[in-house]
């Protein structure tokens, strides 16, 4: 559990560092990588902790936006790593949704590439 827990860090410090990146003019962290990685860490625990529990109250928007209000959801738990921690900053919410889709990208392209697929048994 703590292997996929620091593999989750590391995947979401990626995203962070890519959006960063890619959005040099919304994104401000002093161009030091420690605070993108403590960032990455307090967002990793926003997502364990904080996000199921807006998951579920906020399930009628969930499933009469067919699950695009999980964009929202997860722009705000970034929203909230700023926050958190004033040393990794976003411009405005709309950045926050921007940097919410690459990390989203980064998230998917790495965990198939890291994690390990359960394979069906055939008979």
């Amino acid at each position: 559990m703590l292997r996929k827990f620091a593999l989750r860090v590391l995947v979401n410090f990626l995203g962070l560092w890519a959006a960063a990146e890619l959005m040099t003019s919304s994104i401000d962290y002093n161009d030091k990588l420690r605070v993108l990685v403590i960032a990455a860490l307090i967002f990793s625990v926003v997502n364990a902790i904080i996000r199921p529990l807006v998951v579920i109250l906020s399930l009628p928007a969930i499933v009469l936006t067919l699950g695009l209000f999980t964009l929202v959801i997860n722009a705000f738990m970034l929203y909230l790593v700023t926050k958190i921690y004033p040393s990794f900053q976003l411009r405005s919410f709309w950045t926050a949704v921007a940097a919410t889709i690459i990390i989203w990208v980064v998230n998917y392209l790495l965990t198939e590439l890291l994690e390990p697929k359960k394979r069906a048994k055939s008979i």
